[in-house]
C-alpha cells in the first residue's frame, strides 16, 4: 500500500512539472522545488528532534539527494521543455527494471527467474506503448530522460537500502536538507535570469512537486521499499506511465490512444506476477532461515 501510494504521487510529477513551467523557468522551478521540500523536511525533523544521521549513512544520503532531489527533477524538467508528458513517461517505463537490477547488485536481493521474466515483459509493454504514443520517434529531450532514469534508479536503490536502517521519512528528509545550500544558491542565480509569470497552475504545480512528489511521495515510497524489498517495490512503478497518461489527459488535455486500456491490463498482469514471485521468494527465504 505504501509503495503504491508513492507510485500514485510520482505519476503526478510530470503534469505538475508541466504546470510549474507555466510560471517558472526550468532551473528556477527545480531550485524552488528543492528549497520548499527541504524547508518542509527540515521543519519535520526539527519537530521530531531527530539527531543528525550517523557518519556511515551520509554517503548514501548524498546519493539519494543527487539522484532524486537534484538529478531526476532537473533532467526531467529540462526534457519537458521539448517533450510531452506522455513521451516522458518512457523514463518510468524503464525505471522499474533498472531499479530492480541496481537493487539486486547493491542490496544482494535475488529475485526469482519468474520475477525477471515478468519484469522484462512489463518493461516491454510500457516501452512499446509509450513509443506508439509518441509516433515511434525519439524527441530531442531523450538524452535528458535517459540520464534521469539512471540517477533516479541509483537514488531509489540507495534510499531503499537506507530505509532498512532508519525511518523512510528521515532518509528523504536528510537528503533534502543536505541539498538545501545548493538549492538556495540555484534559486538566487536562476530567479533573476529566468522570467516569472505567476498563475494558479504554476503555483499548484510547484507546491505539488515539492510537497507531494518530493517529500510525501518519497516518504511512503521508501517505507514501502524497506518493507517488501527494492526489486519487488520497483515493479509497482510499471503502472506509473499509464497513470501519468491519465493525469495528462485530465489535467493537460493530451490525447490517449485506444491502446491504453490494453496496455493497462497487460501491465497489471505483469505487476501481479512480480508481486506473487516476490511473496513466494520471501516465504522460501524465511523457510530456509528457520
Amino acid at each position: 500500500m505504501l509503495a503504491g501510494l508513492g507510485v500514485v504521487a510520482f505519476s503526478l510529477t510530470f503534469p505538475g512539472t508541466a504546470w510549474g513551467l507555466e510560471s517558472f523557468g526550468p532551473w528556477s522551478l527545480v531550485a524552488l522545488r528543492s528549497v520548499l521540500a527541504a524547508l518542509i523536511a527540515g521543519g519535520v525533523l526539527l519537530a521530531g528532534r531527530v539527531p543528525l544521521p550517523e557518519r556511515r549513512h551520509r554517503a548514501g544520503l548524498a546519493v539519494v539527494g543527487g539522484g532524486v532531489v537534484v538529478g531526476f527533477p532537473l533532467l526531467t524538467t529540462l526534457a519537458l521543455q521539448t517533450s510531452t508528458t506522455s513521451h516522458a513517461a518512457v523514463v518510468v517505463g524503464l525505471l522499474p527494471l533498472t531499479t530492480a537490477a541496481l537493487g539486486s547488485l547493491r542490496t544482494g536481493e535475488r529475485p526469482s527467474r519468474t520475477f525477471w521474466v515478468a519484469a522484462l515483459a512489463g518493461a516491454a509493454v510500457v516501452i512499446a506503448f509509450t513509443v506508439q504514443q509518441s509516433g515511434g520517434a525519439l524527441a530531442s529531450g531523450d538524452l535528458y530522460l535517459f540520464g534521469a532514469l539512471l540517477v533516479c534508479a541509483a537514488g531509489y536503490t540507495e534510499g531503499g537500502r537506507l530505509a532498512r536502517e532508519m525511518p523512510g521519512w528521515q532518509v528523504i528528509g536528510w537528503a533534502l536538507v543536505l541539498c538545501l545550500p545548493l538549492a538556495v544558491a540555484g534559486s538566487l542565480v536562476a530567479l533573476p535570469l529566468e522570467p516569472v509569470h505567476l498563475n494558479a497552475h504554476g503555483v499548484i504545480g510547484l507546491v505539488w512537486v515539492a510537497a507531494g512528489s518530493t517529500f510525501l511521495g518519497l516518504y511512503v515510497w521508501y517505507r514501502g521499499m524497506a518493507a517488501i524489498g527494492v526489486a519487488r517495490a520497483s515493479q509497482l512503478q510499471l503502472a506509473q506511465p499509464l497513470l501519468t497518461l491519465v493525469w495528462s489527459f485530465l489535467l493537460l488535455g493530451e490525447e490517449i490512444s485506444a491502446a491504453a486500456p490494453v496496455a493497462a491490463v497487460a501491465v497489471l498482469v505483469c505487476i501481479a506476477a512480480t508481486q506473487r514471485a516476490g511473496r513466494r521468494a520471501g516465504r522460501e527465504s524465511r523457510t530456509v532461515r528457520s
